[in-house]
């Protein structure tokens, strides 16, 4: 969608107010406000009004090159910097994408595809400008027709233009997207100048760019082939029974919306019943369809280790959009979308956005978006006090919007050895079902209390040599002191060996699929939605049994936890109804984690008495440990 538009010579003229230009224009075409004591206005000044005007200001660009500023990509709410359109020397019409960074200090991170820069008050881990620009390149190059049917050459890049770090920024960024996206640092304007005039000789631009603007939004025919070619023969991805039903159900429900109706569709089941595998095969069979689809996820954890599993070693930034934030919908259009396949719907928020506080509700927002919504729920995986993803609220805004609703069902569960035993006792014993908990039995699933914080981690190594499938989880109950000081260790039991630190660091969301993250504790938010072969969990004391009944206590919570944020000022106006809801919240945590194995479940308890309550429902199976490869 056009913010600004004009030719390079309008541009010249417009540069000593293109700040105040440029927010009349985001504010009338775009209807965002961006107040003008911001650090965005004040970018608008010093990297268009100063920076790209010397680059541009010369008379190897056309005087009738196009020009667009903050450009947002259609149904996204990504804004490209600058974008410059003309026609190369051999006649081919060309965009250049410019990414505009005001840094001065950059350092390495942990992350990949990042690096470290001041960001408001602190040093934060951000994308490397590289990833930015070619991303949105692919977006352009895969999703907009007209660039796709004409060949218009898409070439991104970006300007540093207040650092001449090149150690971080270029010697040592992501080769692959360093390659395809320059990096042009501090007095390189002449480079960059040069990088643009080879790729726009002559106009016009305005109105290349006005028919990209215009463009038919869907998958070109080479991501579909790519993401068909990663998908087939995967069998990580392989739909079985009523899974392969749902999903022609959901295609059917697509076929007969028509444009200008809406339709959502809601897909309720349990652990391990195949709706994230339901949601990536949506994925690529809608693209093949030539449908606008995303794959939508609050949690970023799903998000990455699909996209990863999906592309394998392959460095394709286009796969990686199609992976997206449900905080990404804010003030984007109506029906931008055919499809939104949404996993984890349970887990979407009122407000989305670093501090919840942006957008409107974020169910509202998908169901706008697209013409078709597919919600993927499970009730009692609600783990935060923001979270508002529940069957009755989405059925509540589907009527608001005029939508036909759709409610299908998943039962079969093949997480956990397909033991629906384990999950019903599981609910049991969490009381989540309302009924007594009975004595697990022993199944081909194995679950053992374990006596010690150390044999656990032990335990979990050992079943991790077989496949790199074992992970250690617990409830967040220990405070992240090392994201300031990564020397120490957050998780330390006194008297004992145990120290180890929580996962959210080089890992990032891929922790449950890294090769070195055993030796790192995971939470909630990077194992929701994924699963391995064992999982060890320990429960802290948030969840505590007393005189036969477990008792949740939110107070017990770490201080850094933000989860149940809300709830100590709910507490204050209303106790009983605050407790009661952090309480469920801290339950559904632990049938979370508990029930991420497909093999093995080993739990230990901070408190002994806890210990002693789940050790009294299982029966002979926790004393009896495996040895070797089953």
């Amino acid at each position: 969608m056009l913010a600004y538009l004009a030719t390079k010579s309008d541009f010249i003229e417009d540069a000593p107010d293109i700040e105040n230009l440029v927010q009349r224009d985001v504010s009338q075409h775009l209807g965002l406000r961006v107040r003008s004591e911001s650090p965005e206005y004040s970018s608008w000044h010093n990297s268009l009004g100063n920076a790209m005007f010397h680059v541009v200001n010369t008379s190897q660009i056309p005087d009738d090159a196009g020009i667009a500023i903050e450009y947002r990509i259609n149904g996204r709410s990504l804004r490209i910097d600058f974008l410059i359109a003309g026609v190369d020397g051999e006649g081919r019409e060309n965009l250049v994408i410019v990414e505009l960074k005001q840094w001065t200090l950059v350092q390495p991170s942990e992350l990949g595809d990042c690096v470290r820069t001041a960001v408001g008050r602190g040093i934060r881990d951000v994308l490397h400008p590289s990833f930015q620009s070619y991303s949105y390149a692919r977006q352009l190059l895969d999703f907009y027709e007209v660039i796709d049917l004409e060949s218009i050459g898409v070439h991104p890049c970006a300007y540093i233009h207040n650092c001449d770090n090149s150690s971080v920024l270029v010697d040592a960024g992501p080769p692959y997207y360093v390659s395809r996206a320059p990096v042009f640092l501090r007095g390189q304007h002449r480079e960059l100048r040069q990088h643009i005039a080879t790729r726009v000789v002559t106009g016009p631009g305005v109105d290349l760019l006005r028919r990209v603007d215009e463009s038919r939004i869907r998958p070109a025919k080479q991501l579909v082939e790519a993401l068909g070619s990663m998908l087939d023969g995967n069998e990580e991805f392989v739909l079985v029974d009523e899974q392969k039903l749902v999903l022609e159900r959901v295609i059917d429900v697509e076929r007969k919306t028509s444009a200008g109706e809406k339709a959502v569709v809601i897909v309720r089941g349990g652990p391990g019943t195949g709706k994230s595998l339901i949601a990536v095969n949506g994925l690529v069979r809608f693209s093949e369809m030539q449908r606008s689809v995303r794959y939508v996820s609050k949690n970023a954890a799903p998000r990455r280790v699909y996209e990863v599993k999906l592309k394998g070693r392959r460095q394709n930034a286009e796969i990686r959009e199609m992976f997206v934030s449900s905080d990404a919908f804010r003030d984007v259009a109506e029906e931008s979308y055919d499809v939104l396949l949404i996993d984890e719907a349970h887990r979407l928020t009122e407000k989305g956005g670093l501090y919840g506080n942006l957008g409107d509700h974020q169910v509202a927002e998908l169901i706008s978006c697209a013409r078709v919504s597919v919600f993927f729920v499970d009730e009692d995986q609600k783990v935060t006090w923001r979270d508002v993803g529940d069957v009755a609220e989405i059925e509540r805004w589907a009527e608001q919007y005029g939508a036909s609703t759709h409610s299908m069902y998943l039962v079969a569960q093949f997480r956990c050895a397909g033991s629906d035993a384990y999950l019903e006792w599981l609910g049991e014993v969490l009381r989540l079902s309302g009924d007594e908990p009975s004595t697990l039995h022993p199944s081909d699933f194995e679950v053992r209390v374990i006596d010690s914080p150390s044999e656990l981690r032990e335990l979990i190594f050992e079943r991790n040599r077989e496949r790199n499938r074992a992970r250690l989880v617990a409830g967040y109950c220990w405070d992240w002191v090392s994201k300031s000081n990564p020397q120490k260790k957050d998780i330390v039991f006194e008297g004992t060996d145990f120290a180890m630190r929580w996962n959210l660091t080089s890992d990032g969301s891929t922790w449950m699929i890294a090769p070195n993250s055993v030796h790192e504790v995971g939470c909630i938010h990077t194992s929701q939605g994924l699963e391995c072969d064992y999982i060890g969990v320990i429960i802290g004391p948030d969840l505590l049994a007393r005189e036969g009944r477990l008792v949740g206590d939110p107070f017990a919570r770490a201080r850094t936890d933000q989860s149940l944020k809300g709830f100590k000022k709910a507490f204050k106006s209303e106790p009983e109804a605050a407790y009661a809801r952090a309480d469920r919240l801290i339950r559904n945590t632990y049938m979370t984690l508990m029930s991420r194995g497909m093999r093995g479940c080993y739990i230990y308890c901070t408190d002994q008495e806890t210990q002693d309550y789940f050790r009294a429902h299982i029966g002979n199976q926790a004393s009896e440990p495996r040895t070797g490869k089953e």
